[in-house]
């Protein structure tokens, strides 16, 4: 009885380890280094390298990390069921679109700058077999890995690429009001308003070039180089100057010397429906990377069904860990805050010591 009952032991043991072996057995890819849970995954390790080394220089989270995620967005969000809905093309979504028709979609407002980085990343396209679609998408993640404190994002292949261009004002504009930003991602992917707040994480490592011409480069919070919750303390802070000239559309004054308020940034902080959980990210590095994580998984993949795509974010790398914490710039304290969620106090925060903080601009390539 006693043998019977070991024999059935490993006879289940042996059917668990097949088992276990057939979830977790890995492809060999044929530059006989890296291994992937599927074959299409494995030329994304080469292009990954490839653009660490020559697009984002030796894997720095500087101006075209800043401009690939700027870029995957306004590829995506370029999808509109409401204009299908009229008879007329709507939009692919993250199809590649915004490249393969640069002559039509980089004339769109909204896009304005977007062309340097599209050439920037065209050879990598040109000399990888990879969709463009695919590639933006996947450049954008791989650039956000190289910035502290930020989340592994996920990453699909097997879109296909645009056959016409996105329709125009699809992408939001800075100056657009809370209404119609949250009408237009409700549009686009059912996004919830708090979806809509957590992809604009992606502003705490962003500048602008264009709002004010006459300072490219201005970030939106002030540390740029780190994926932090610092965007979301400064955007309540109540602005005092404009770090260049005044009048220009869709910008509000700002708190720091050297840094751009967006109005959209500005009035996004403080309406009553997304202002708690704007605060909410303020002292939450956790929380802002499992929601910006989630917010861009679901934006990667407009237009398209996740079944019928391939995961590999086995190709991305860990980001370093966070590198700051959150904190009021140096001159700054809580009376500076324009409280807005009303359900809940302002947090707690130090203040860094030093002269007046003065936010330097994002350095070109």
């Amino acid at each position: 009885m006693a043998f019977k009952v070991l024999a059935s032991f490993v006879s289940l043991l042996a059917a668990l380890q097949v088992a276990n072996g057939a979830i977790t057995r890995r492809v060999a890819c044929p530059d006989g280094k890296n291994t992937a849970s599927n074959a299409a995954c494995c030329a994304l390790f080469a292009i990954r390298d490839d653009i660490q080394e020559n697009l984002f220089d030796g894997g720095e989270c500087g101006e075209e990390v800043h401009e690939s995620l700027r870029l995957t967005f306004h590829d995506a969000i370029g999808i509109s069921p409401k204009i299908a809905a009229t008879g007329k093309f709507g939009g692919g979504g993250a199809d590649g679109s915004i490249a393969i028709f640069e002559d039509i979609e980089t004339n769109f407002h909204a896009n304005l700058g977007v062309d340097e980085i599209i050439d920037e990343q065209r050879p990598f396209i040109q000399r990888h077999n990879i969709s463009t679609a695919d590639f933006i998408q996947f450049a954008g993640a791989i650039g956000v890995s190289n910035c502290p404190g930020a989340p592994r994002l996920d990453v699909f292949v097997g879109r296909k690429d645009a056959t016409q261009p996105a329709p125009d004002l699809t992408v939001p504009e800075p100056f657009d009001t809370v209404d119609s930003i949250l009408a237009r991602f409700a549009d686009a992917g059912r996004f919830t308003p708090a979806e809509v707040v957590a992809l604009l994480a992606s502003h705490t490592i962003a500048a602008a070039d264009h709002v004010d011409p006459t300072i490219p480069g201005t970030p939106f919070d002030s540390t740029p180089e780190l994926f932090d919750t610092q965007f979301f303390i400064e955007t309540q802070l109540r602005g005092t100057l404009f770090p260049g000239t005044a009048g220009n559309q869709g910008e509000v004054q700002s708190p720091l010397r050297g840094e751009m308020r967006l109005q959209s940034d500005f009035e996004l902080a403080r309406d009553q429906r997304t202002a708690c959980e704007w605060q909410s990210f303020v002292n939450n590095q956790a929380k802002l990377q499992n929601a910006f994580k989630s917010a861009f998984r679901k934006m990667t993949i407009l237009g398209h069904s996740e079944r019928e795509l391939i995961e590999c974010s086995e190709v991305v790398p860990n980001p370093p860990p966070p590198a700051s914490r959150a904190h009021f710039p140096a001159g700054l304290t809580r009376r500076d805050v324009e409280q807005a969620c009303r359900a809940t106090p302002f947090p707690t925060l130090p203040t860094d010591p030093g002269p007046v903080t003065s936010v330097a601009p994002v350095p070109p390539s």
